[in-house]
């Protein structure tokens, strides 16, 4: 039952995760230069979207198999997920997407500068989000294990170290 409902969950979040990443990657930077786009892949911009659509791909993996959920306020996870890039910071799929916009801003030359603007935005914009509704949330579903968490890894930095709780490890 349990290799179901990961599975369900991994389906769920491949499939948000192209819509949202598709919105923000294709739709939007189209919309900005009026149509078509002109790429010119360059190594700077290469750099920046491989980690950065690599930690995304994970953050989703982790949500859906150990989190049973998806990024989506919706279908939220329904464990903690404490454990690989979530011990180093508390929003890496949020800084993968970040690295991987500003990689892309490089690669569209035509509207870097309108791509940028864009991520700084992006940027203030989740924050409220957090603030105001993502942090709230999870203080609520998860209680002191999210209080510990909050307390140590930080939202935006990463850690040096990764944060080991081995009692809320062992819980998820």
């Amino acid at each position: 039952m349990e290799m179901g409902r990961k599975i369900f969950a991994l389906a769920r979040g491949l499939a948000v995760a192209a819509l949202f990443v598709s919105l923000w990657t294709w739709f939007v930077p189209r919309w900005i230069n009026g149509g078509r786009l002109q790429p010119h892949p360059n190594v700077a911009a290469i750099a920046l979207m491989i980690p950065g659509g690599a930690i995304i791909l994970w953050c989703v993996l982790a949500f859906a198999w150990r989190g049973l959920g998806t990024a989506m306020p919706l279908d939220p996870p329904r464990r903690l997920v404490v454990s690989g890039l979530y011990r180093f910071v508390r929003n890496p799929m949020y800084v993968g997407m970040g690295i991987f916009l500003c990689g892309e801003a490089l690669l569209l030359p035509s509207i870097t500068r309108q791509m940028l603007i864009m991520v700084v935005l992006l940027w203030g914009a989740v924050t409220i989000f957090i603030v105001t509704y993502e942090e709230p949330s999870l203080r609520r579903r998860f209680g002191e294990d999210y209080e510990t968490y909050y307390r140590n890894v930080a939202r935006w930095i990463p850690r040096l170290t990764p944060f080991d709780n081995a009692p809320t490890q062992a819980l998820h």
